[in-house]
């Protein structure tokens, strides 16, 4: 059996004393690499002057990462460029906070180049390559054109709008079509799949062989939905200890009695934070009988700050969130908790399970796990009501939540009330169905169903190269851990 090599824009690597940084997608490629042979590849996060630009290896806990520095040029023009400030916007249906340079996009291309001449250095004929999210949307065109005739599937992580906007996109004939050299490529939704496979109908002359499968040019490329989910078991037992900590015990104790609702977003304009606020407090307007009675707890730790409009964000929910208080604030009560820190997946996990509700009402997601991690958290016999947001892509699975408009903060407010006066049969049934879900397509259900249709494709590859290239190429040498400058070739076998 060959590796896994699977490729990110960011490796998380332990930490010093060893122990896995926890976020959404570090969970999912651990899982992916439990229990198969291979290498988590991608930027070490350390951005390094073009000279001292480095490639180098770590082995710990039974994984290896191999991690890639950034030149001060590449992060710019790459990261808080055209990923963050074209890719990411228009993926989440905002053309109006696209800001496109011609700079940013060879940026993007020239990083994506250096990630598939560092993959080259130390692939392998069997090697199985999933690679993930729009930071690298052109790698598996770029390894194609080194001889590579791997196995390449991809995973989009964020939502995939319909051509129309697609096209909008500045130069998205250069970047879009790449996509079509995966084997296969997975979107979190149908909509998002069906989305993508318009585009390649339309924009790249695709032929439909049937609903998920499509040819362009002399490649068959495999188009489907494989939703994403989290370790819903061990969450619910990290919950559950949780809950019982000293950290937890005293959120709740400087609670007084009072009920608490929780949103968890990263600051970022696809959450809808201020039209979340805006519903909370229509709910007080609405609803004067539960003044002082329910806390909204929402804990937003900041991002992307070194972007002004990530800052003007900052400052406009911090305004919203102190007038509300100053509003209906009393001295023995506050309406809003806003924090803006990170907090470890077991004290979230502790605060998800004491909370009444969890509200994940974004304008828009790929998936968004801090609804699924809310529904895992609860109490089955007493548990919490998740109010979630129709456009985020958990709302296909999790009919069950109270499922609102996040544009409509009336309606939104409207739910709230509705989960506090929800009867506790209700809420139980509810939440049985929406854990149902989550139990039979948890995060190793997700990486086992993608892996084994990313087993079944691979027909167009013979198309790809002449025979006479099907053999590895590139350099095969054998160099222990450590820094590895360019040209060098880390000797990673499985």
């Amino acid at each position: 059996m060959g590796r896994l090599i699977i490729v990110s824009n960011r490796v998380a690597l332990p930490s010093r004393d060893g122990s896995a940084q926890a976020g959404g997608l570090a969970v999912a490629i651990r899982a992916a690499l439990r229990h198969r042979p291979g290498v988590w590849f991608g930027w070490s996060g350390r951005v390094a002057p073009q000279q001292a630009v480095t490639t180098s290896e770590l082995r710990q806990n039974g994984l290896s990462y191999v991690v890639t520095d950034l030149a001060q040029e590449d992060y710019d023009e790459y990261y808080n460029g055209f990923a963050n400030r074209v890719l990411w916007p228009i993926l989440h249906y905002r053309l109006d906070l696209a800001e496109y340079s011609r700079r940013d996009l060879s940026g993007y291309m020239r990083v994506n180049e250096h990630f598939a001449s560092e993959l080259h250095k130390f692939l392998q004929p069997d090697d199985v390559i999933w690679v993930h999210d729009y930071h690298l949307m052109p790698l598996a065109r770029m390894l194609r054109e080194r001889g590579h005739r791997n196995r390449i599937g991809f995973f989009l992580h964020v939502p995939f709008p319909p051509a129309e906007i697609m096209t909008a996109l500045p130069h998205h004939e250069r970047i879009l079509p790449c996509m079509s050299h995966y084997d296969l490529v997975g979107f979190q939704t149908e909509n998002d799949a069906s989305n993508f496979g318009r585009y390649l109908e339309r924009e790249c002359r695709a032929r439909a062989i049937d609903p998920h499968t499509f040819l362009v040019d002399d490649r068959r490329v495999r188009v489907s939905a494989f939703p994403i989910s989290i370790e819903t078991a061990e969450f619910n037992r990290l919950a559950r200890r949780a809950s019982r900590s000293p950290f937890v015990k005293n959120v709740l104790d400087s609670l007084s009695g009072h009920i608490m609702m929780i949103g968890v977003d990263r600051l970022d304009y696809t959450k809808g934070l201020a039209l979340r606020m805006d519903a909370y407090e229509r709910f007080l307007q609405a609803h004067p009988d539960w003044t002082g009675l329910v806390t909204y707890l929402q804990i937003t730790p900041k991002s992307r700050s070194a972007i002004a409009e990530y800052a003007d964000m900052e400052r406009e929910l911090g305004a919203k969130a102190g007038r509300i208080n100053a509003t209906y604030g009393e001295a023995s009560w506050t309406p809003i908790r806003y924090v803006n820190r990170t907090y470890s997946r077991s004290v979230l996990a502790g605060l998800y399970r004491a909370s009444r509700m969890g509200l994940v009402t974004p304008l828009r997601d790929g998936m968004n796990l801090v609804a699924k991690e809310f529904v895992a958290a609860q109490d089955a016999d007493d548990p919490g009501i998740l109010i979630l947001s129709r456009f985020a892509g958990a709302a296909a699975e999790l009919s069950a939540a109270l499922l609102v408009n996040p544009y409509d903060p009336e309606a939104v407010g409207h739910a709230i009330e509705r989960a506090l006066i929800m009867s506790i049969e209700e809420r139980v049934q509810r939440h049985a169905a929406l854990l149902e879900v989550i139990s039979k397509n948890d995060i190793n259900f997700w990486c086992e169903q993608f892996m084994s249709a990313l087993a079944d494709t691979g027909w167009g590859r013979s198309a790809l190269l002449p025979a006479d290239l099907a053999e590895p190429i590139g350099p095969r040498l054998a160099v222990g851990a450590g820094t590895v400058r360019h040209g060098a070739a880390p000797g990673f076998r499985g």
